[in-house]
């Protein structure tokens, strides 16, 4: 990637940390004095973890690279027999 778009997804990272965090010290502090806000604010929290775990994943895959073989060499035939 280009350090233009490494610098705006690091700002989007900080962005939902810093919300997360907001979030958690809301909470924390006593602010949530019912139900439906306190679920609306764990749907939030929820929402920032994912989307933060989803830009990790692309700026750090964990899976390694095809290998150049192809998909169907993973697939099984029950079918036909094997051998």
């Amino acid at each position: 990637m280009q350090s233009e778009e490494l610098v705006i997804l690091n700002k989007i990272q900080k962005f939902l940390k810093e919300s997360y965090q907001n979030i958690g010290d809301s909470m924390i502090s006593g602010t949530v004095d019912n139900m439906e806000k306190y679920k609306y604010m764990m749907g939030q929290a929820h929402a920032y973890l994912k989307i933060s775990q989803e830009i990790s994943n692309l700026l750090n895959p964990k899976e390694p690279k095809n290998d150049n073989r192809s998909e169907r060499e993973n697939v099984v035939d029950f079918e036909k027999p094997r051998g």
